[in-house]
C-alpha cells in the first residue's frame, strides 16, 4: 500500500510539472508573438477623413406678400438671372397706387406755383389800388380847402382834423392797395417754389420705394447653381426677408478637422491627395482655408504628465479640377500631403 501512494505522489507531480511546463510555453509564444508583432508590424498613420461642402445661398426678397408661382424644383440647376418664384402683395400694389396719386397733387401745386399769380387776382388788385388813389385825391382836396377855410376862420378846427385824419386814411389805404398789386405781379416766393419742389421730390421718392418693394416681386437667381430647398408652397404669405429657397453653387470643396500636431506639413497653397470613396475617385485638392475651432474642439491629453491639449483646426481645400458628381456630404479621405509651391 506504500509503494501505491509513492505512485500517485509520483503521478501528480509529473502533472504538475507538466502543466506548469506547458503554461511557461505560452507565455514565451505569447510574449515572442508581441515581441515580432512591435519590431515588425509597422503602425498605420491616422487616417484623416473630412466631407464635400460647397456654398449655399438662401434666395429671399423684401416684399411681404403670397406666393403666386413658382418656376422651379428642387434638384433643378439654374443660371444667374432665371425667374424663381412671384410673389403678390396687393398691400404694395395699394400703396404704389398712394404714392402715384400725391405725385400727381404734388405736381399740380408745382405747376401752379411756378405759373404765378393769376391775371384776374392781378387785374384785381390793380383797380383796387386805382379806386384807392381816387380816394386819395378826393379827400387831399377836401384837407386843402378845409385847412384854407380855417387859417381864414371859417370853419371850426374839429372839421380840419377831421378832413386831415380821413385824407391820411386815404393815403394808408391807399399805399396797402399797391403793395398787394406789387405782391400780385412779383408772384409767389422763392421759399413757396422751393417748398413745392422738394414735396414733388418726396413724392417722386415715395414711388420709388413702392417701386423698389415691386422689383422683388420676381426673384431671380443670383448666380449658377442647384436648387436644394424650396421652403414656401404656392398660396403661402412670406414675410419680409424670409428665404424662399437654398440655390447651391458650383464651388465644391473638402472640409477636414485635425489636430495641430498634424499640421507641420500642411500650410495654404499645399496640395492634398484625396480620395472619394463615393466616387472611386483620387483627386488632388489646394488648401485656401486655415483656421482653429476655438477651445471647445480641443483634443484633450490623456496623460497627466508628458502630454498637452491639442486644438482643432478646420482646413478647407479645393479641386484642382472640376469632380464629376462629387457632391456636399460625401466623404473624403486624405492619402498624401505635398508641399505648397513657392
Amino acid at each position: 500500500m506504500k509503494d501505491n501512494l509513492n505512485n500517485d505522489s509520483l503521478n501528480v507531480s509529473n502533472k504538475d510539472r507538466s502543466l506548469i511546463f506547458t503554461l511557461i510555453v505560452i507565455i514565451i509564444v505569447i510574449a515572442a508573438m508581441a515581441v515580432a508583432g512591435f519590431l515588425f508590424i509597422k503602425q498605420e498613420p491616422d487616417t484623416i477623413q473630412g466631407q464635400g461642402d460647397a456654398t449655399e445661398v438662401r434666395v429671399s426678397g423684401k416684399l411681404p406678400g403670397r406666393v403666386t408661382d413658382i418656376y422651379v424644383e428642387e434638384g433643378q440647376y439654374v443660371h444667374e438671372g432665371d425667374t424663381l418664384v412671384h410673389i403678390h402683395s396687393s398691400l404694395a400694389d395699394a400703396k404704389l397706387m398712394q404714392a402715384q396719386a400725391m405725385e400727381e397733387v404734388a405736381n399740380a401745386t408745382n405747376r401752379k406755383v411756378d405759373s404765378g399769380t393769376r391775371s384776374q387776382i392781378i387785374s384785381a388788385a390793380k383797380d383796387l389800388w386805382t379806386q384807392a388813389k381816387a380816394a386819395t385825391g378826393i379827400t387831399e382836396k377836401t384837407y386843402r380847402r378845409l385847412e384854407n377855410l380855417f387859417n381864414q376862420g371859417v370853419v371850426s378846427e374839429q372839421k380840419r382834423d377831421e378832413a386831415k385824419a380821413a385824407y391820411d386814411a386815404a393815403r394808408a389805404a391807399e399805399n396797402a392797395a399797391k403793395s398787394q398789386y406789387e405782391l400780385a405781379l412779383s408772384g409767389p416766393q422763392q421759399e413757396d417754389r422751393q417748398a413745392s419742389s422738394a414735396m414733388v421730390t418726396v413724392a417722386k421718392g415715395g414711388i420709388k420705394e413702392v417701386d423698389a418693394l415691386l422689383e422683388d416681386s420676381y426673384l431671380l437667381a443670383p448666380c449658377d447653381g442647384e436648387i436644394t430647398v424650396i421652403y414656401p408652397n404656392v398660396s403661402e404669405l412670406i414675410a419680409t426677408g424670409a428665404p424662399v429657397m437654398t440655390l447651391q453653387k458650383d464651388d465644391h470643396w473638402a472640409t477636414f478637422n485635425v489636430r495641430e500636431t498634424s499640421l507641420k506639413d500642411i500650410t495654404l497653397g499645399s496640395e492634398l491627395k484625396c480620395y472619394i470613396p463615393a466616387l472611386d475617385v483620387t483627386t488632388d485638392m489646394k488648401v485656401f482655408y486655415i483656421k482653429d475651432l476655438g477651445t471647445y474642439a480641443n483634443w484633450q491629453a490623456t496623460k497627466s504628465t508628458g502630454d498637452f491639449d491639442a486644438r482643432t483646426f478646420q482646413i478647407k481645400a479645393r479641386p484642382a479640377e472640376p469632380v464629376k458628381n462629387f457632391r456636399p456630404g460625401m466623404s473624403v479621405i486624405l492619402k498624401e500631403v505635398k508641399p505648397a509651391k513657392k
